[in-house]
């Protein structure tokens, strides 16, 4: 264990007057120079696209993917999703617009590793019924709340009977989607034009490093009811070869891959009959199924992220880390990204002093929490990045926050933007501390 490190609380750090970011800066475009050309330099320049940055220097930060969509976006996304009337040319447009906006937003709040903020997908698991064959939707509307049933619920009906009627404007149509055939991948097109946008967005501009989320087999598995494959487990295998070729697509593409994957954690609390034990066993074959979809991509171009989900709510009844941390380290991943900044999770950062990091893998805790507008102080951010540093070593801390900000695009997303930006920005200042700290002036 590294010697213990003491925030200083005489540092004087204004929380409304944050400087701005003093370790990206733009990189000058030499004449001729398209997005493709400088990301096939700087892969030449490793001979593969490279190791995962490590804090070497300083104290990185990242954060989950779902960033809140322009309003405009939003409005076409809707009638694209709604099977209405839309032009294509118009909403590729407005995508490209909005990932260049928002790349653009994160370098400039101090985020050191950055995404496209996931502006083109309707959310982060719905968007994969554009990519996948085997899949068909029914015209009962579900009209699900995704907690009923769950342990929460069922420990707070009223409130939650509340939340549902305040969760509105999102543009993907809850409607029962179900498996009736085999599972392949066609999405590459659309896939490409993902990678071409943030490609483009990043044109001229310098990132510490890019990454680009995309969906766990599980939770497709978990969403889309089976009515094809005789098995729960071949299902899942099948989603998992499918996935795979989305996974390979991104880390060619130079990005580092993120699977995201809260299902691996909510299974317990979606399902009161399970046991903890049952949890485990369930999330072993998922973790299995996840190396599979991984085979062949080297470790360290893959982050993986799992979460409690988008509950703004009492949340007492969810899977405690030490019950799962285990087997979510089994992962052939070489960061792994967490909730531990909200209320709920901040407490279980001594399950880190057990738990066993392998050597050369990087923990992203959060620091700044999806579940409150409360926007978090620098000091507090600093505190917590340390607290982690002083556990698993400096270099294999990266700051990241609890979960995505819009994982549903929607007209009233979880967390004003204007709030995300701040929280962004604090997170930023708080890693310069942190790095005051642990590395020195």
């Amino acid at each position: 264990m590294k010697t213990p490190v003491v925030i200083k609380p005489s540092i004087p750090v204004s929380r409304f007057s944050l400087p701005r970011r003093a370790i990206l800066s733009p990189s000058k475009k030499r004449p001729g120079t398209g997005a493709d050309a400088v990301w096939k330099s700087r892969l030449r320049q490793h001979g593969k696209p490279g190791d995962m940055k490590h804090s070497t220097e300083r104290m990185l930060t990242t954060h989950t993917g779902s960033l809140s969509r322009p309003p405009e976006l939003i409005s076409a996304m809707g009638r694209k999703e709604r099977g209405e009337d839309y032009d294509p040319g118009e909403y590729a447009s407005l995508v490209r617009s909005a990932v260049a906006g928002v790349v653009n937003r994160q370098l400039d709040a101090g985020v050191s590793v950055v995404c496209d903020g996931e502006q083109g997908k309707p959310s982060y698991l719905t968007y994969v019924k554009e990519r996948l064959t085997g899949f068909e939707t029914r015209d009962t509307d579900t009209g699900e709340d995704p907690w009923r049933g769950s342990r929460e619920v069922l420990a707070f009906p009223e409130f939650y009977e509340w939340n549902a009627r305040t969760r509105t404007g999102i543009v993907a149509p809850r409607k029962a989607t179900v498996c009736s055939g085999p599972v392949t991948y066609i999405g590459q097109q659309a896939l490409q034009t993902d990678i071409d946008n943030l490609k483009a967005a990043l044109d001229g501009k310098s990132a510490d490093e890019v990454f680009m989320p995309a969906i766990s087999p599980s939770d497709i598995e978990g969403r889309q009811r089976n009515e094809h494959y005789a098995t729960d487990e071949e299902y899942l295998y099948a989603i998992a070869d499918a996935m795979s070729e989305e996974y390979r697509a991104i880390v060619d593409a130079g990005f580092l891959l993120q699977v995201d994957d809260p299902r691996l954690v909510t299974y317990y609390v979606s399902n009161p009959q399970a046991s903890v034990e049952d949890c485990r066993s369930w999330a072993e074959l998922r973790v299995e199924a996840i190396n599979h979809a991984l085979k062949g991509i080297p470790e360290d171009r893959i982050r993986f992220h799992t979460c409690y989900g988008i509950n703004i709510g009492p949340r007492v009844h969810e899977m405690a880390l030490k019950n799962i941390v285990d087997i979510m380290l089994r992962v052939n991943a070489g960061a792994y990204s967490f909730e531990a900044a909200n209320p709920a999770h901040e407490h279980e950062w001594p399950v880190w002093e057990t738990a066993g990091l392998p050597d050369g893998k990087v923990l992203i805790p959060g620091v700044i929490s999806h579940s409150t507008n409360l926007v978090e102080h620098p000091e507090l951010v600093a505190q917590r990045l340390v607290r982690y540093a002083n556990i698993v070593g400096r270099e294999n801390v990266i700051g990241g926050s609890d979960c995505g900000f819009s994982s549903f695009a929607s007209s009233e997303p979880e967390i004003h933007p204007t709030v995300v930006w701040a929280k962004f920005r604090s997170m930023a200042e708080g890693a310069r501390i942190a790095s005051r700290e642990l590395w020195g002036a």
